[in-house]
């Protein structure tokens, strides 16, 4: 049975734990203080049991203690950092656990901005220090992201991915420490097109939804975009391009139609309100609904399952 310690009690932390552990894998809780991480075990269990009824049946444990006082680290088969996005903490935590960590055994941080080269610069075991960025709600979305940096084991990322295939999540291997990752450049590329258009006044943001969720998007949860034009047939698609391309965004800052709404505290659904307003009945809806939805999605996923 898998040892893994999770290190941050925020959301992302609590959704890394419960998906390790309704993969019946043993899990320890790190902390800034052990009442934190023990104040977090019953989310974690909670969560697990949403995606895994059964996950008790295999008896894992679930274990809590503070980040500086924890001392069982021999039988560990990976720690992930989830601390909050600053820097200066991030490489001192990872500092700390070059140290204290067996060097055998693999460290990730689920940063989405900062890259493993800067968290681990200058370590002397930054070979086996990986991104390992994951997806809201992170107990539920597969991806994990496999990033290496400029001194990453190229073998021992390989080997980070079957773990994870291991415990139930598809992983890519990214290969360039670029920033953004893999998804979030493809996620980042058509959010561009989206807010241009809605800055131009082309599509308002209930169209631009409609449009994805209905026609492409819809198709993805099926095939991603490249098996998909490989079945379409990649002439189209060109044909297509060189009319299209030419007109799309090439902005290299975000429109005034989402700046605007930040500047004012609109950031969406946890403030009451983004390009609409959000009651809190309709946001406490729309939450239950689209955790709903992934999960049918998840379903949908493992009809005719691709072979790893």
């Amino acid at each position: 049975m898998s040892k893994v310690v999770v290190i941050g009690t925020g959301t992302m932390g609590v959704g890394i734990a419960a998906g390790f552990l309704a993969s019946g894998a043993n899990i320890v809780m790190l902390g800034r203080s052990s009442e934190k991480a023990l104040a977090c075990l019953d989310s974690i269990q909670s969560c697990a049991n949403s995606i895994n009824t059964e996950w008790s049946k295999t008896n894992p444990s679930l274990q809590s203690g503070g980040i500086e006082t924890w001392q069982d680290w021999n039988d560990v088969d990976f720690v992930i950092e989830t601390v909050s996005e600053k820097l200066q903490l991030k490489q001192d935590i990872f500092a700390f656990l070059d140290q204290c960590v067996p060097p055998h055994i693999p460290i990730g941080s689920n940063s989405s901005g900062f890259p493993i080269s800067d968290i681990a610069q200058d370590l002397p075991t930054a070979h086996r220090m990986f991104n390992a960025h994951y997806f809201m709600p992170a107990h539920i979305v597969p991806l994990v992201e496999i990033v290496t940096g400029q001194r990453s084991d190229l073998v021992l990322a390989e080997k980070l991915c079957q773990f994870y295939r291991a415990h139930g999540k598809k992983p890519v291997l990214v290969k360039k420490d670029i920033p953004g990752f893999l998804a979030n450049r493809i996620q980042h590329a058509l959010m561009r097109e989206a807010l241009s258009l809605v800055e131009e006044g082309i599509a308002t943001p209930d169209d631009i939804d409609t449009a994805v969720r209905y026609s492409f998007g819809f198709r993805y949860a099926a095939v991603g975009p490249m098996t998909q034009k490989e079945i379409s047939g990649w002439e189209g698609m060109t044909l297509a391009a060189e009319l299209i391309y030419p007109s799309l965004s090439n902005i290299t800052q975000p429109p005034s139609c989402v700046t605007n709404l930040v500047k004012s505290g609109k950031t969406g659904i946890t403030k009451g309100a983004g390009f609409k307003d959000w009651p809190a009945h309709e946001a406490a809806l729309m939450k239950q609904n689209y955790e709903q939805r992934l999960k049918a999605a998840f379903e949908v996923l493992k009809i005719a399952p691709d072979q790893d």
